[in-house]
């Protein structure tokens, strides 16, 4: 284990928090906030944290291996987490665990949040809030190797312990491009979406804000009732819009962008993708027009909003906490399927559930005829055994840990819809879930053992477990064992 080049990198990435950290400052300087000292004195410990870091690093020399790829950013999200805590601290507004809820939840683009009251809050913690969105929607790792140069080489195994999906879809040869281009796309998506909801009337703060966390698929926003706010059809279909095209793969854009749209039509998880999306859409808005007698136009425009929202964003634009039992039903399976591979998007990814599918059907018919070879595929491709047997895995750990959660919950007092509800929304990084926690509930009231474990759910969903759950093995620490 090469520790000065951890430490060397770690420092890096905390001096890139420290700097981002002036942007709220700034703004907290010019509002004349009482959390400038807070943004101050956080931006502070951070330069002096990567100091520490980078002086134990010295040059970072040496070659990067797969061990130190998952330390960097295992280690790295902890870091940014924990001192992304620091300004809610110390500006008074969350106390330490509900410092680190708020941090985690908003990295991880989960949007829970414990804040009782998010319009009291200065306008630069809220903007902190979307920041953290933002940064961690496409990837504090992918982002750092995307914008700042680095030291040490092969940083693909830093990329591959933070991207998500099955297989590694590399648009590009160089790693260094493709996060560029993918960086690229990202805040050209952003500024888009601010463009159009200033064009749909809302004021430049809250155009910014809900479209950094739109887009970043998170689900904060700097009202109380979310965006129930708005209450306008027009910015709901947009958020809509914009919700869905953040579930989608950002690698499959950018060749669409240089090959033509026929890409979308060759893409078997694409099109399953949208395909989920609209018959959930349609079942329930035939759901709520047979049960609450709602006009089918009205129904569609909570239902779309609902479905685009958890299974990527979670966004509230109304209490679907009192909704039929079919259609929480049907939400809750989007929760866990999510967006696509290489999205902003939480869940287990769709080309998951498709290899998946397509496994099952394959050994359904092997069955009837014993002779016959089936190979699951994906874009035509036909998949190899070890990806399907490491999608195998992948699903097996998400569900224990989501039944792990449960029932820590129960322990704690929760009752069991409400546990396995939250389960799901913190391991698929949703955010509001049912019952105690539903549309129009905030975590602020669970215990801190609640809490706490949350935390870990938030992040083992992010990082798609492997990523800590290999840094447990004392093995992964011994500096002459070879991987």
């Amino acid at each position: 284990m090469n520790y000065n080049l951890i430490c060397y990198i770690l420092g890096r990435l905390v001096m890139a928090e420290a700097l981002i950290l002036m942007v709220p400052l700034a703004m907290a300087v010019w509002n004349q906030e009482p959390s400038i000292l807070a943004f101050t004195v956080s931006m502070l410990v951070c330069f002096f944290v990567s100091g520490l870091l980078q002086l134990r690093g010295r040059s970072g020399k040496g070659q990067m291996t797969m061990r130190e790829g998952a330390a960097i950013t295992g280690l790295g999200w902890l870091l940014a987490t924990c001192l992304g805590m620091l300004p809610y601290l110390l500006s008074g507004s969350l106390g330490l665990l509900d410092g680190l809820f708020e941090s985690i939840s908003g990295f991880t683009g989960t949007g829970a949040t414990v804040m009782t009251s998010i319009e009291a809050q200065p306008l630069s913690i809220l903007f902190w809030r979307m920041m953290t969105h933002w940064f961690g929607g496409l990837g504090i790792i992918v982002i750092f190797i995307a914008i700042l140069p680095q030291a040490g080489q092969s940083t693909v195994y830093m990329y591959n312990a933070e991207t998500s999906g099955p297989t590694q879809d590399r648009v590009l040869p160089r790693l260094r491009d493709m996060t560029k281009v993918l960086f690229f796309m990202y805040l050209i998506f952003t500024v888009t979406a601010c463009f159009v909801y200033l064009c749909c009337g809302l004021p430049l703060f809250d155009a910014m804000t809900h479209a950094m966390s739109t887009i970043g698929a998170g689900g904060f926003s700097i009202y109380d009732d979310n965006a129930m706010h708005f209450d306008s059809p027009v910015v709901e279909g947009w958020m809509t819009f914009f919700m869905i095209l953040s579930g989608g793969n950002f690698a499959l854009y950018y060749r669409a962008w240089q090959k033509g749209p026929r890409v979308f039509r060759r893409n078997t998880e694409f099109k399953a993708y949208l395909g989920i999306l609209f018959a959930a859409m349609l079942l329930i808005t035939a759901n709520l027009v047979a049960e609450f007698g709602l006009a089918p136009s009205e129904a569609f425009r909570y239902a779309s909003f609902q479905v685009g929202s958890l299974s990527t964003t979670g966004f509230v634009s109304t209490d679907f906490d009192q909704w039929p039992s079919f259609s929480k039903g049907l939400l809750m399976l989007l929760m866990i399927s999510g967006g696509c591979a290489g999205s902003t998007a939480g869940g287990i990814k769709i080309s998951r559930v498709v290899l998946l599918v397509k496994n099952a059907w394959a050994v359904v018919h092997q069955k009837l005829s014993p002779r016959r070879v089936i190979r699951a595929s994906m874009n035509g491709v036909e998949v190899e055994d070890d990806v399907l047997v490491r999608v195998e895995q992948f699903f097996f750990l998400y569900m224990l840990f989501i039944v792990l959660w449960a029932l820590l919950l129960t322990w704690d007092g929760f009752g069991v819809f409400d546990a396995i509800g939250i389960s799901i929304t913190t391991m698929g990084c949703v955010g509001p879930a049912f019952g105690v926690a539903g549309a129009t509930c905030t975590y602020a009231g669970f215990s801190d053992f609640s809490k706490s474990i949350l935390c870990i759910s938030m992040l083992l969903g992010r990082l798609e477990m492997f990523t800590l759950l290999v840094m447990l093995s004392p093995e992964f620490w011994k500096i002459r064992h070879r991987w």
